[in-house]
């Protein structure tokens, strides 16, 4: 046997899926429920919430600050997984975050994201998604047509 089969067979034997931490963390979201949020993320969590144009959450205490500041901008979540794969520790997703914003408007920002997992919770937290595309829905504009594309797909998750 390879050691690429070897290591194949050594993963699909083993219970190792991150996802439903994940997903823990996604129910907590749609209920606006913080302290469950909190719950899901490791005491050391480094949240990259906008990867590539804004410094990481660092910490339970900076996270919680977060949550509560997001939480009144948000009203019903619609966040979907359309793909998934697993590496390790790393969980890579990619999806959705769907919500109906504070002004009743709906935003669907698709997105990456890598999600590290330590001791059954998540410690780092990357996401990827085009701020410019977000912000142009919360003001009204209308969903461009390769965004309503990229978010037609069947969901595996949400």
């Amino acid at each position: 046997m390879t050691g690429a089969r070897r290591r194949a067979a050594q993963h699909k034997g083993a219970d190792m899926s991150h996802l439903p931490v994940m997903l823990g963390m996604i129910d907590a979201w749609t209920r606006k429920n913080v302290d469950a949020v909190l719950a899901c993320l490791h005491d050391d969590i480094v949240w990259h919430y906008a990867a590539v144009i804004a410094p990481p959450v660092r910490g339970k205490v900076k996270a919680r600050k977060f949550l509560e500041m997001l939480a009144p901008q948000v009203g019903e979540v619609r966040w979907r997984i359309f793909d998934y794969a697993e590496r390790g520790d790393r969980l890579f997703v990619e999806g959705v975050d769907e919500y109906v914003s504070a002004e009743g408007r709906l935003v669907s920002a698709p997105y990456a994201g890598v999600v590290e997992v330590a001791d059954g919770r998540i410690i780092g937290l990357r996401e990827y998604f085009d701020f410019s595309v977000m912000n142009a829905m919360k003001a009204g504009e209308p969903m461009k047509e390769h965004v309503r594309e990229l978010i037609a797909r069947d969901a595996v998750v949400g």
